[in-house]
């Protein structure tokens, strides 16, 4: 039997994704070494769930499509740059969601509780704070610039889209970054 290395996520639209490759490009400037997630896999993770086995997949992809039915879409935008774990020690670029947090918690928590039962979920530690990743910083020499930079787009708008469908994804682990390839899309009811 193999394993999947899987995820849930929503994607971004286009107008969105120009504004966050703009935005990763402003950051770069600051001279810190940041390996950048490449603009075709910038993406809102809802749930990492590892490693599953490919029978599984089916039944994880069930659960995505009848949780995502029972909910209406709704309307989200990224907004704010921030860090983890905090700005002296950054580790990781984010771009925030402003409008939507409520419903993409929602949605992620209505979520964890049945692919919890399927086995191949455990539930995380820290809480879910919905976030896009900018990029992984790679260094402990963070520059000055890069502090700076990340302050001066505390007000970044990255703009406001719909969301009506949630992607179960594969991640395949390659020299040049991951492939994510998309295993199946779980539309939120009343989406066309």
């Amino acid at each position: 039997m193999s394993r999947i290395r899987t995820f849930i996520a929503i994607d971004v639209d286009k107008p969105i994704r120009d504004r966050l490759i703009a935005l990763q490009e402003t950051l770069g400037r600051a001279g810190t070494d940041i390996k950048w997630v490449e603009p075709e896999n910038l993406h809102l993770t809802l749930l990492f769930l590892g490693e599953v086995d490919d029978k599984q997949v089916i039944d994880v992809c069930r659960v995505v499509g009848d949780c995502c039915g029972a909910l209406s879409p709704f309307a989200m935008s990224l907004e704010k740059v921030g860090c983890f774990p905090n700005a002296r020690r950054p580790r990781i670029l984010w771009a925030g969601v402003g409008t939507g947090t409520q419903e993409i918690v929602a949605l992620h928590d209505q979520l964890e509780g049945p692919l919890m039962d399927l086995g191949c979920y455990r539930r995380e530690e820290r809480q879910y704070t919905p976030h896009l990743t900018l990029g992984r910083i790679k260094t402990d020499k963070v520059t000055f610039k890069l502090s700076e930079g990340i302050a001066k787009n505390q007000g970044w708008k990255g703009g406001e889209t719909t969301v009506r469908e949630v992607l179960v994804m594969s991640s395949q682990l390659t020299q040049d970054g991951p492939e994510y390839t998309v295993m199946s899309r779980a539309k939120l009811g009343g989406s066309a």
